[in-house]
């Protein structure tokens, strides 16, 4: 059974209070969601407060719902302050990675907790690599490395596409962040978890590669 720690309860419940604020009054949500153009009128507290914003109830409950399971792996072995160093570093490493990409879109604007979510969800990868994990649509349990490469590989297939209303951008950043505030954390880990660094990190560079070059 999962056990959260009261700091991943105060985070949950902190999204669940804002967002459900923006639910309720469209001029929150409008104030407070990333936006480029607005954040360029140095409305910079947008990168924080779009990361506790959520479109809707089911977008709310999925980014909770892999935080309560994946936040449990990370603490037990990097403890709360470490924990907590990922889940924001992910979260700004994230809106910053989505505002670098589309700097130059001054209409786009997202929300949601996906970028900080998907550095937890990457750190424990890191820190438990044996663990099986399943992949989107598909039922069967795979390791926790191949499970990387779909989510980042998907996540790429989305930003090209862009058919969707779903943040890429920001969860590619919110994992980059994630693996290297990790490995900041714990750098023993570059010595034991070599061949997960490799096959991660490659998968990054050539979608980055792939992203950026247009």
């Amino acid at each position: 059974m999962v056990v959260p720690s009261i700091v991943v309860l105060i985070i949950i419940a902190a999204n669940v209070a804002f967002s459900c604020c923006g639910f309720s009054d469209p001029a929150f949500f409008d104030r407070y969601k990333f936006h480029i153009a607005e954040i360029k009128k140095n409305q910079q507290i947008r990168l924080l407060t779009a990361a506790f914003l959520h479109v809707d109830v089911t977008h709310l409950f999925f980014n909770m719902f892999t935080l309560y399971f994946f936040s449990t792996p990370v603490i037990n072995i990097l403890g709360v302050g470490l924990f907590l160093l990922v889940y924001l570093g992910s979260l700004f490493i994230g809106n910053l990675f989505a505002y670098i990409y589309y700097r130059n879109v001054p209409y786009y604007s997202a929300v949601g907790a996906s970028g900080a979510v998907s550095g937890v969800l990457f750190s424990a990868i890191i820190l438990n690599p044996g663990m099986k994990l399943m992949a989107f649509l598909v039922p069967i349990a795979i390791p926790a490395y191949m499970f990387a490469i779909v989510y980042l590989v998907y996540t790429i297939y989305g930003m090209k596409k862009q058919n969707d209303n779903i943040g890429h951008t920001t969860h590619l950043g919110g994992a980059i962040g994630g693996i290297i505030v990790t490995f900041i954390a714990a750098p023993y880990l570059t010595m034991q978890s070599f061949q997960m660094i490799g096959i991660i990190g490659a998968t990054v560079l050539v979608a980055s590669y792939f992203v950026f070059k247009n």
